[in-house]
């Protein structure tokens, strides 16, 4: 299949299936990322949140096309820690270009507009705000996009496959960590010695933005801390 070829409105279901169960049968991360890279190039693009999944991926990134656009959702609510983070990312790895993508909407003219602490009296409108508008905007005019969504991580994302049909973003979603346990994540950044926000060293597995986002237990399910007690379970990006 020509690259051209590949764009969400010209592939089947069954087209995503042949590259899944074909294609990419027994491909690990690296060559499925250099599956995506060959098929879209500069049309695609990795939206990162600076986690764990996010360190290893900037890093396997960096070894297939070393100036890969990466695409940060700036909420303006994010922890001190993500955002320091950013910086040594940008560091260590100059030639990747990664973007901040903010909403037009700033925080004061948001709690203007909304009421203020939008997260607790509509958490899916602030979300949809704060991500998923930003989101569309750095999809447009672009064929595909990388996430690091792992199956082990909840069961919404249990049967994710390496090349799915976003529906929400009219977009080709590429997700090379599938397969990834949560100790081989940790085990690829120790032995590489990678950078990783602060936070993970103090219980939060999953850091979102600073309002929704809390530490978990020993043992806790990986989400739990998202948005905890609201019955939300995701952003809205992958649904």
């Amino acid at each position: 299949m020509q690259a051209s070829a590949l764009s969400y409105d010209r592939l089947t279901d069954e087209d995503y299936k042949r590259i899944n169960e074909s294609e990419l049968a027994g491909a690990d991360t690296l060559d499925v990322l250099k599956w995506a890279y060959k098929q879209f190039g500069d049309e695609l693009v990795y939206s990162c949140s600076f986690g764990a999944e996010g360190m290893v991926l900037i890093d396997l990134i960096s070894k297939v096309k070393k100036d890969a656009r990466i695409i940060f959702l700036d909420t303006h609510f994010h922890f001190k820690e993500t955002y320091e983070l950013i910086d040594r990312v940008k560091a260590k790895y100059p030639e990747l270009r990664i973007e901040i993508q903010e909403t037009d909407l700033t925080p004061e003219q948001q709690a203007e507009q909304h009421g203020p602490e939008l997260w607790k009296s509509k958490p899916d409108l602030c979300c949809n705000l704060r991500k998923i508008q930003p989101l569309e905007k750095a999809l447009s005019g672009v064929k595909g996009w990388i996430s690091g969504l792992r199956r082990e991580q909840s069961p919404t994302r249990a049967n994710t496959q390496y090349v799915n049909k976003d529906n929400k973003f009219k977009s080709i979603k590429v997700c090379p960590l599938i397969h990834w346990t949560w100790d081989e994540v940790w085990s690829y950044i120790t032995l590489h010695n990678l950078p990783y926000n602060s936070l993970h060293d103090r219980n939060y597995p999953s850091i979102g933005c600073e309002y929704c986002t809390l530490p978990v237990e020993d043992g806790g399910d990986s989400r739990a801390g998202r948005w905890s007690g609201s019955g939300k379970t995701e952003c809205g990006l992958h649904q």
